[in-house]
């Protein structure tokens, strides 16, 4: 095995990791043929496959899980090591890349500009998009999620934040109806159904005292996003379910009526999560020390 690098052996266990070489490329910022190329050497070397390879899939061999099995704690005391030294710097620096959805980004821009007051040498690039990615194969620092759809192998950090998708109409619509008095009664009203960015229907949830159910309600309007339901309920259109945060002006002010609040309860919001295979960078370790503290200061 002379010639076998700490750089070799790093590759074989990203690939590992990300069971991709496009992920695993992406990860350690070298192309794809490269990375190849690398891994191919290495099985050269050592005279056996490390990897079985589909079209679909990359996984370990037994010969590679066996070579892993020693190997790895060796490169995690490495990577203790250089992240040791990493912390010793003062200032933290650097970009983190953090993957959100519309509405997160919202949620957390006060967290993501306390955070960079707080670290001037620090950037943060946040990236909005509707589909929950593969943060690893993506490139990215972290993740910013609603805590339910958090992947399950990930350190799941969250903000302390609540979260509530609530039923409302106008006065307008409802005057001269029967309101609601248990979701059943949904059926009998013109309801506001919303697409995901995903293209599927938002589904209409309901749980009160631990029993939950999903309503198959009826409407004629289907609204290309949530924003487009409480717009459609403001102009009288029927009965619309959106978050809280989204019309509780409109509830104040009469404008909107809530329905059915018992069936509505609060849910855990936004967490940050990121990948539990490997230690953050000194600049996320800031990022995640200084989330920890902001969701128990007031606000």
């Amino acid at each position: 095995m002379s010639g076998m690098t700490l750089s070799d052996l790093r590759a074989i266990a990203v690939v590992a990791d990300t069971g991709s070489f496009r992920g695993a490329a992406k990860e350690l910022q070298i192309a794809v043929s490269s990375l190849s190329h690398q891994v191919a050497n290495v099985e050269k070397r050592v005279g056996i496959r490390l990897f079985n390879r589909t079209t679909r899939s990359v996984s370990l061999t037994e010969a590679g899980e066996a070579l892993l099995q020693r190997v790895r704690p060796a490169l995690n005391e490495i990577d203790a090591a250089l992240e040791a030294v990493d912390h010793l710097r003062a200032t933290p620096t650097g970009v983190l890349r953090l993957n959100t959805s519309e509405g997160g980004a919202e949620r957390v821009l006060p967290l993501v500009l306390d955070f960079l007051a707080s670290y001037p040498e620090m950037k943060i690039d946040l990236v909005t998009e509707g589909r929950l990615v593969d943060i690893v194969a993506e490139g990215f620092d972290a993740g910013l999620r609603l805590q339910e759809v958090v992947p399950k192998d990930m350190i799941c950090v969250p903000l302390g934040q609540t979260e509530s998708f609530i039923l409302v109409a106008s006065p307008v619509y409802l005057e001269g109806k029967t309101l609601p008095s248990s979701p059943g009664d949904l059926l009998n009203h013109e309801c506001i159904r919303a697409r995901l960015p995903s293209g599927s229907l938002v589904d209409w949830e309901l749980e009160r005292n631990g029993e939950a159910i999903s309503v198959n309600v009826k409407g004629r309007l289907i609204a290309g996003s949530t924003e487009l339901s409480v717009q459609a309920a403001r102009q009288h259109a029927g009965i619309a379910y959106v978050s809280l945060r989204s019309v509780q002006e409109d509830i104040a002010s009469g404008r909107l009526i809530q329905l059915l609040p018992e069936w509505t309860p609060p849910y855990p919001g936004i967490a940050l999560f990121y990948p539990s295979r490997r230690l953050p960078s000194a600049g996320l370790r800031a990022f995640i020390d200084h989330a920890q503290a902001w969701r128990k200061s007031p606000r």
